[in-house]
């Protein structure tokens, strides 16, 4: 497992939650930390648009959608919620580039 991996895992928040892919920022004692990925965004306020980083080679990435990073909050997962058999991709190269400048406004 290494940064800018894409896995799918279980995310909950309260008593609820679904099956997600990830993007992997890090991996401590057994949890993982994260960025949801998700494909919605055109009905998210312009505030939350703000936060939503534009994957643009999601092809390549392993995703079957164009999709966005929702850079809002990291999560933190438990290693088990994460299906760790292998990786449904990683960012390209040149949207690592991108993501990291976009972080850094």
């Amino acid at each position: 497992m290494e940064m800018y991996d894409i896995y799918i895992a279980f995310v909950s928040w309260g008593k609820e939650g679904k099956r997600r892919p990830i993007l992997i920022l890090d991996e401590k004692a057994g949890n993982i930390k994260a960025f949801n990925i998700t494909t919605q965004y055109e009905n998210k306020s312009d505030r939350m648009r703000t936060k939503y980083f534009t994957i643009i080679e999601w092809k390549e990435a392993g995703l079957d959608k164009p999709s966005y990073i929702d850079t809002n909050n990291a999560i933190l997962i438990p290693l088990p919620a994460v299906e760790i058999q292998n990786p449904i991709g990683k960012l390209s190269l040149t949207d690592e580039v991108r993501l990291i400048e976009f972080m850094s406004r």
